[in-house]
């Protein structure tokens, strides 16, 4: 094994009323791509702080190698003000290929969505995360230490993302939420648990596995515990008095004892707690969008960007006579890079903003609960007491039931202290949780989530997903996490570019495959006008390719009569699908239909899902005719 580039041996922090972590022992060495996990408050950001020589530590040692050099993406990075950023991405790195690796900092930063040339004063939260990711980047350090950086980052650049830190050639140790982007890059689990940190190698998804098996070990360990103390006190009570001088020992053990297991924690420790009352009221029709057009202006630059799209007043189109049918019991993800237009739409949806043109019908006795990623509901002079009392009474209800207020912000882990501080000193996570605390503990049927999973933790994650799966109201979510997605929802709405926004069924990986395979379609289409090309090789290479295909009889096989027929008949028959399904969508575009003809309303929509079924297949049957042709013609 190459030797360390980083040793941690024996390290504590403490906090004053108790250890954060305490003996802990990590080394980082070359091509370790390490997953940080652990709950929100376990010491991720601060055991980072520590290895980047931000932090300090209370006791232990150290080591990092000499030449060693260490960027680190924290969660709030400074950025200084009156630079330009492509200044802050290179800053101390000019070198003789100068305009080399300029233009390499431009590109991570054009990647990022930034304009290079713009000045640092302004800058958002999300955008100075992207900056320092992209100077954590640039610099190619030994040691890479990513503070979440999938947050505030959309699914094309967190899949660029991917791409670039599995080239990294150092050591990379990164804390997510984001299952997907964890399973796709580790090599290895540090598991923060108890102050302690475990290490495991191997593939990411084996972490819920192997953490609930020592979880399960820990809890026999500390039922034994518990049964010898409960023995240990009843003797101390009953028979100390007559034999005190010889058993002093046996005391101090039992004191030794309660120490340990006071120290052990364990299944003691808090969890969270998270439930939504049943959804009341409201029909079958949720929302229907008619005609929706919106726009937004466009940037300077934006006559130079090929991914614009502007209309006839020179505004970059959001999205184009969108049309959409939400129905009671929907769960509908909606996904796009950033900026495209996703916020907007919800917006559109719940009547926040207002759209060019088109509108937004609601159903009968509609009451959403809106989680808005700019937390907007949130007072940030208020406390969270307040917050949820409303100046009202410390009582609260919460799915039928009342609960003090104190109470329900334990369920949310919330410290008692942190009940009274202003909101504007809660870490992201805190203020994330605040708010789900907020919108379940009112009434609604309508679940709207706009990037919940920013800086909240895995455990928390698995309990909103296990909160929306028991939901029996309407849900639509805006994520950028694609397992959440994957666990969530059933349905996506998928901004395509150029005003598009096209419907998909299934979650993410759904989406993903069915967009590879028409990306395949398509490179197949092209290649057909290579095929006479192709077609005129050599006997000698014909005979090589069928050998190599494992020929029984030593001729080259043919592609079916069936084959050449669907690649024929095929392509028309899916167009005429095309038209077919769009004829009857403008049939569903009437704002009337459904209360006028609710019948015709349902045999429509069942011929669209019909026709749409029909459609997959007839493609399906097409892509695989042409990868056989393919084959055939390449060998």
């Amino acid at each position: 094994m190459l030797p360390p580039l980083l040793t941690l041996a024996n390290a504590g922090i403490n906090l004053g009323d108790r250890w954060l972590l305490r003996g802990a022992d990590l080394s980082l060495h070359a091509g370790d791509r390490l997953a940080l996990v652990g709950r929100n408050g376990a010491g991720k950001s601060s055991l980072m702080k520590l290895m980047s020589g931000a932090g300090e530590m209370d006791e232990g040692s150290l080591w990092t190698a000499p030449g060693a050099e260490i960027a680190y993406l924290p969660q709030a990075p400074h950025i200084p003000p009156g630079m330009s950023l492509i200044s802050v991405v290179t800053a101390g790195m000019e070198t003789a290929s100068g305009d080399k690796q300029a233009h390499k900092a431009e590109a991570i930063l054009m990647r990022m969505g930034l304009d290079g040339t713009r000045m640092t004063d302004g800058l958002s939260g999300g955008e100075a995360r992207r900056v320092s990711l992209a100077r954590a980047l640039y610099t190619e350090p030994d040691i890479l230490l990513l503070d979440e950086p999938t947050n505030h980052m959309d699914l094309p650049t967190i899949e660029w993302m991917e791409g670039m830190l599995r080239q990294h050639k150092g050591a990379l140790l990164v804390v997510s939420h984001d299952r997907a982007f964890l399973r796709n890059l580790g090599t290895g689990i540090v598991w923060v648990h108890e102050g302690k940190l475990r290490r495991r190698d191997g593939h990411f998804s084996e972490f819920d596995e192997w953490s609930e098996g020592i979880l399960a070990e820990e809890a026999v360990t500390l039922h034994k515990m518990d049964r010898r103390i409960t023995s240990e006190t009843k003797w101390s009570r009953e028979g100390i008095s007559a034999r005190r001088k010889r058993n002093q020992g046996r005391l101090r053990e039992l004191h030794s004892l309660r120490a340990e297991r006071a120290k052990a924690g364990g299944i003691t420790a808090r969890t969270v707690k998270m439930e939504t009352g049943p959804a009341e009221g409201g029909g079958q029709l949720v929302l229907e969008a008619i005609d929706i057009t919106a726009s937004v202006p466009a940037p300077d630059n934006a006559s130079t960007s090929s991914t614009q799209t502007l209309d006839e007043n020179g505004r970059r189109i959001l999205m184009r006579h969108f049309n959409l049918l939400i129905r009671r019991s929907d769960r509908i993800g909606i996904v796009g890079p950033n900026g495209i237009g996703k916020s907007t739409l919800v917006r559109i949806l719940l009547g926040v903003g207002a759209p060019d043109s088109g509108r937004v019908r609601e159903g009968f006795g509609l009451n959403h609960a809106y989680f808005d990623q700019r937390r907007e509901a949130l007072d940030r002079e208020a406390s969270p007491w307040t917050v949820l009392s409303e100046g009202g009474s410390d009582m609260i209800e919460v799915a039928g039931q009342q609960k003090h207020i104190t109470s329900y912000l334990r369920d949310f882990m919330f410290e008692d202290v942190k009940m009274t501080q202003r909101v504007a000193t809660l870490s992201g996570g805190e203020q994330n949780r605040l708010l789900l605390a907020k919108l379940f503990a009112s009434p609604h049927n309508f679940l709207v989530l706009d990037e919940p999973t920013n800086d909240l933790d895995l455990e928390t994650l698995e309990l909103l997903q296990e909160v929306i799966a028991d939901y029996d109201g309407t849900v639509l979510i805006v994520s950028h996490d694609r397992d959440f997605l994957d666990r969530t929802v059933t349905g996506l709405l998928a901004f395509e570019g150029d005003g598009r926004i096209v419907a998909h069924a299934g979650g993410y990986s759904d989406y993903l495959e069915r967009r590879n395979r028409a990306i395949e379609r398509a490179e197949a289409r092209g290649d057909k006008s290579t095929a006479k090309s192709k077609a005129g090789k050599s006997k000698a290479a014909k005979a090589t390719s069928a050998s190599a295909r494992g020929s029984d009889n030593g001729r080259a096989p043919r592609l079916s009569f069936k084959d050449k027929h669907a690649l024929d008949t095929l392509p028309g028959e899916i167009e005429a699908l095309d038209a077919a399904i769009t004829k009857l969508e403008s049939v569903l575009g009437d704002p009337g239909l459904f209360a006028k003809d609710p019948d015709r309303f349902t045999r429509t929509a069942d011929a669209i899902a019909s026709l749409r079924a029909d459609k997959e297949a007839k493609e399906m049957a097409w892509l695989a005719a042409a990868e056989k042709a393919e084959q055939l013609d390449g060998g």
